[in-house]
């Protein structure tokens, strides 16, 4: 399943959001590890981080019902949308949770940072979907 672009809007990309990726050619196909990115109001980690080419694993398109968006919350948890029951249930499911383990599914920004968000090496999906 793929990410659909949220149906509200965004502020304007007024807040830096740094990922750090540990396994930065899978995701964007470059040796890039570090990319600082600004965000809007009520847009979600995930979804700033697919308009810009790192492609976190989102095997349910988004909606809360699996953990292959799994992150760290490195800096900046008080300028994300807290997490909700669901979420916390769906982190429960993820390999390596930590303290600031998070689905960038569920985090929308709601301050103005700065974000720092680590995207781990061995989050990833086995079995791709193939778009219809």
């Amino acid at each position: 399943m793929h990410l659909k672009h949220s149906d509200h809007e965004h502020g304007p990309p007024i807040v830096p959001v740094t990922f750090i990726l540990e396994e930065p050619e899978m995701l964007t196909g470059t040796k890039q590890s570090e990319w600082t990115l600004m965000g809007g109001e009520h847009e979600s980690v995930l979804e700033l981080a697919m308009e810009h080419g790192i492609n976190i694993e989102h095997a349910c398109g988004g909606v809360c019902a699996c953990s292959t968006c799994h992150i760290y919350v490195e800096q900046g948890m008080t300028s994300l949308t807290e997490a909700t029951e669901a979420e916390e249930d769906r982190v429960e499911e993820a390999p390596g949770i930590k303290r600031t383990s998070r689905l960038s599914c569920q985090c929308e920004i709601r301050g103005t940072g700065p974000i720092i968000i680590r995207v781990p090496a061995w989050n990833r999906n086995a079995v791709k979907e193939i778009p219809h």
